[in-house]
């Protein structure tokens, strides 16, 4: 918990847990016992950027969320099909109560915390079942077919795409209860295989400890470590593509999984679990990214990896400019000497909010920045850290620093990595926070070349800022040779989800527009997926409109327009000239 004081007035910050039953305990990030509010500095800057007082923080917009969850929306599931699921998961674990169906409803994107402190309800599952074997999972499958009842599937829940919420709504299949297990070591091969709902904290934990708990030689890691590592699945991170902080040198979840096992309309499809073949196209990579509209995925085999935290050798510089630092980056992706774990370069409007975040603007580093040049609003904050073997991550290190040095780099202490990592898990709790008071936050990322890197920033970032008063902030991670992913917050004063969701959908179309895949990692879900035909191409996007054909004739898997596959025409956005796009929305 936050807990330096303010001189002369403390906002109404909400302190106390939330309350075990009550609509707070759903939609706020991650444990309901953590609080987290802004350092005085930032909070001085929201003021200035909001034009807001202090007389704006005495009291909340709207709910809160502290009352107990009372729905009064009954299930539209026949008895027969509530006995059928007992029959299958056993009487306590099939749900109709209001809060079990509520705490699947929705992801955590803005549009669905707006609608949820506002008591929206666009859709509910009829019923919530909790699996514990993958044969429970493979017969609900084959009965919600037999039956044709919508089934979704509710991993950890911090989809920010709407991939998890039950349009039409049916069966939710909780996984995060019962289907946690794992199935097995392998120390030989280096992989382990578990239960798709197994969360990432659990997952580390079992490799750290895997001397005592398989008579393993060594510590192992998954290397997985998403922003939602503590609230994510092993399954999410799967269907959805995902890549985590350190991919840079462990890869993302797409080059970690070396096999997965699916309970799918059609029977189970096991892929191959050899780290690679030349059979035809890869099912593996096709089954990656389905987001349950193929079927339900029930088991993953994971690569690991040796874990050697005592090597790890932090590293930050400022560069003067945006130019010069992507430079930088691009020469360090492309020297061939190596990756670093994590890697992540902030631009000037995200410095200058990184710096008050983590107090950097009250050390003597703020005056040294200001003395050799460093000014604020053009100035870039690189850092991050290397893994691996010693001799590796030193030298991975080494050629970071020469190469940050030749292009004006300035190095930093560990001070700025050491505090990002205090609050690379727990930054989103400020999220619940600012929103109590008005202030929505919210991200959109993309995946960029080199070659067009400045300008996909330039152009997004311009779209962002047609909204008046907003923080736009924008960094670079999960880097390539070839390029980069580009991933943008804002944070504007705004409490109305249809506005928000109008403004979401003018910088979708930038990302479109502007050439950049639409998604790096965080998936497509129902959110993105008016805009994944005309990213893709209308004959390349057919071959996903065969493969739903295939696994799922009757569209029972996560129907509602999950990944566009049972969008109508008129709701999709195709590519427009991108003269088009140069007319900037206006918004009051």
């Amino acid at each position: 918990m936050s807990t330096k004081p303010y001189k002369g007035f403390e906002p109404k910050w909400v302190k106390e847990a939330a309350p075990k039953d009550s609509y707070r305990s759903i939609f706020r990030w991650g444990d309901p016992d953590f609080v987290k509010y802004p350092k005085e500095s930032l909070y001085k800057m929201m003021k200035e950027t909001f034009k807001m007082t202090d007389d704006d923080f005495k009291s909340y917009c709207g709910d809160i969320g502290m009352g107990k969850v009372e729905l009064n929306i009954p299930s539209k599931l026949d008895e027969k099909h509530i006995k059928a699921l007992k029959e299958i998961f056993g009487d306590e674990f099939v749900s109709t109560a209001d809060y079990d169906r509520l705490s699947v409803a929705y992801g955590q994107t803005a549009y669905d915390l707006m609608r949820m402190r506002q008591h929206r309800y666009d859709s509910l599952p009829d019923a919530v079942v909790y699996p514990d074997t993958a044969e429970q999972i493979e017969k609900c499958v084959a009965y919600c077919v037999e039956n044709k009842i919508p089934l979704y599937v509710y991993g950890g829940g911090s989809s920010v795409t709407r991939g998890v919420e039950p349009i039409k709504g049916g069966i939710s299949m909780d996984m995060r209860k019962r289907y946690n297990k794992v199935i097995s070591f392998n120390e030989i091969d280096q992989t382990i295989t578990v239960q798709a709902g197994m969360s990432g904290p659990d997952l580390e934990k079992t490799l750290q400890s895997a001397p005592e708990l398989f008579g393993a030689k060594r510590q192992y890691t998954c290397g997985h470590f998403p922003q939602s590592f503590e609230y994510s699945s092993v399954g999410g991170w799967t269907v959805t593509r995902g890549a985590g902080q350190n991919s840079t040198y462990y890869g993302t979840i797409a080059d970690i999984v070396l096999s997965q096992k699916y309970a799918t309309p059609i029977g189970t499809i096991q892929t191959s679990h050899y780290s690679r073949e030349a059979t035809g196209p890869n099912l593996n990579q096709i089954m990656m990214g389905s987001e349950g509209t193929f079927g339900v995925l029930t088991e993953v085999t994971l690569r690991i990896f040796r874990w050697m935290p005592q090597n790890r050798k932090r590293f930050s510089y400022i560069f003067k400019t945006w130019d010069e630092a992507m430079k930088a980056a691009r020469e360090m992706m492309q020297c061939e000497c190596g990756y670093s774990s994590v890697f992540r370069l902030s631009d000037p409007e995200e410095t200058n909010l990184m710096l008050k975040l983590y107090n950097v603007d009250e050390t003597p580093l703020q005056p040294l920045l200001d003395k050799f040049g460093y000014k604020d609003m053009e100035r870039c904050l690189f850092l991050g850290f290397t893994d691996g073997e010693k001799g590796y991550s030193r030298n991975v290190a080494r050629n970071i620093a020469k190469i940050a040095l030749r292009h004006g780099g300035m190095p930093l202490t560990g001070y700025v990595t050491r505090s990002w990592e205090k609050g690379r898990f727990s930054d989103p709790y400020l999220r619940d926070t600012l929103m109590d008071f008005g202030i929505t936050t919210d991200t959109l990322e993309c995946t960029v070349n080199w070659s067009n890197m400045e300008q996909v920033h330039a152009d997004v970032r311009k779209i962002c800022h047609a909204l008046p008063n907003t923080v736009v902030t924008t960094h670079m991670s999960h880097c390539y040779p070839q390029g980069a992913n580009l991933y943008f917050i804002f944070l504007t004063r705004m409490q109305d989800e249809d506005a928000f969701k109008a403004y979401h959908t003018t910088i979708l179309d930038a990302i479109q527009r502007s050439g950049a895949a639409v998604s790096h990692h965080h998936g497509i879900g129902k959110m993105f997926a008016p805009w994944l035909e005309g990213y893709i191409g209308e004959k390349e996007y057919g071959v996903f409109r065969v493969l739903k054909d295939y696994f799922d004739p009757d569209y029972n898997m996560n129907p509602g327009g999950t990944i566009g596959l049972d969008l109508k025409p008129e709701e999709k956005k195709f590519l427009r000239e991108y003269t088009d796009y140069l007319e900037q929305p206006k918004f009051d």
